[in-house]
């Protein structure tokens, strides 16, 4: 990490119906938008429709902010939790029966390299231990394999994707 740590990030666990956390998380979105454009963004339905996105899905997905002092929202992570479907195997085998798909990680610029990032992949992190998922899966920008890695998340040959022909990732 550069630039050293930000004094007194909070990371905690977002409250789906609170309308600050709603707009925090909102704000993150647009500025994450916005800075892979490279530009401002004029969309005056982009609130209405996160909004009503955001109510969708607010109970399947977990999401952490990190908040500075005076910042504001420096960044934030969702994870979308999947319970696998029950077989008839022995009930005696202990096996993880969910796991995550970490789908939303942003960290404002001016807050990266200072353990924002790393911060809140902890906190999501320590609740899939927690909660004993199997595992997170993630689709990484390129930026953020070695953050990743720190983590303990290696690559896969055992995952396939089949993309929308108009899919321009």
């Amino acid at each position: 990490m550069s630039g050293g740590s930000v004094p007194a990030v909070l990371v905690r666990r977002v409250d789906g119906r609170v309308a600050a956390d709603v707009a925090a998380a909102r704000s993150l979105r647009r500025a994450w938008s916005e800075e892979d454009a490279g530009r401002p963004l004029d969309d005056p339905t982009f609130a209405e429709r996160f909004d009503a996105w955001w109510a969708r899905e607010r109970d399947q997905r977990i999401t952490w902010l990190a908040v500075g002092p005076e910042a504001g929202a420096l960044g934030m992570l969702n994870v979308l939790e999947f319970e696998r479907m029950p077989t008839p195997r022995r009930a005696d085998r202990v096996r993880p029966t969910a796991w995550g798909y970490l789908a939303n990680f942003y960290v404002r610029p001016e807050a990266r390299g200072r353990g924002v990032g790393e911060a809140l992949l902890a906190a999501c992190t320590a609740h899939a231990d927690a909660a004993g998922w199997a595992r997170i899966v993630l689709s990484p920008s390129p930026r953020s394999v070695a953050l990743y890695a720190r983590h303990g998340f290696t690559t896969t040959d055992g995952l396939l994707v089949r993309r929308a022909a108009d899919d321009v990732r």
